[in-house]
């Protein structure tokens, strides 16, 4: 049937358009958009006071400047880096849906950012992350792989998270896996409305 051909195209164009939008702009988000304060700070825990960049009061002393626990640091650095990576999201698939002639209906792409955004955030604060790589038999590959970092005074330290890891590998994948089904649920929200015969 000719109309049920059409939607079926149009769902699978729109699928694959989402899914590259979403695939290609996520390392743009965590590497260009995101800025150092959050990266740095997003997967901090804890009940001891720190410095909003993330120094710990104790030991050092700076007058008049707010305090805060680690644990409220790290929530704030994470929701901070999902809002600015949510809005360069929404913002490029409504822009590109039009430049292609196609108008995202705007609840669908909510609801597919919404999937990304809530995601990153549980990815990204890292105790989600590391549950799912411990039930997943991923512990040892995160504990192995890990990237040597060379300080100031010659120093080397083994980073679990960052560059280089396996815990940096393990996040991509799973947000990139994450954004399949974003995308299809946007998809599916999008033109639901052409199979059931509205053209």
């Amino acid at each position: 049937m000719p109309t049920t051909r059409t939607t079926t195209v149009e769902a699978l164009a729109l699928f694959a358009t989402l899914l590259a939008t979403f695939d290609a702009l996520h390392p743009a988000c965590d590497h260009w958009v995101q800025d150092s304060r959050s990266a740095r700070c997003k997967r901090l825990y804890g009940d001891h006071l720190v410095y909003p960049d993330g120094t710990p009061v104790e030991g050092e002393h700076r007058t008049g400047e707010p305090v805060l626990t680690a644990s409220q640091l790290g929530r704030r650095a994470a929701w901070k880096h999902v809002g600015s990576y949510s809005a360069v999201q929404l913002g490029a698939s409504l822009a590109i849906g039009r430049a292609l002639g196609y108008r995202i209906p705007l609840p669908a792409l909510l609801a597919g950012t919404a999937i990304n955004g809530l995601t990153h955030a549980a990815l990204d604060r890292g105790a989600f992350l590391q549950w799912l790589a411990d039930k997943t038999g991923k512990t040892g590959y995160l504990q192995h792989c890990t990237a040597a970092r060379v300080g100031e005074d010659g120093t080397v330290t083994a980073e679990l998270t960052g560059p280089g890891s396996a815990w940096l590998e393990l996040d991509s994948a799973a947000h990139k896996a994450i954004g399949v089904a974003a995308a299809a649920l946007t998809t599916w929200l999008a033109t639901r409305r052409l199979a059931g015969g509205a053209a």
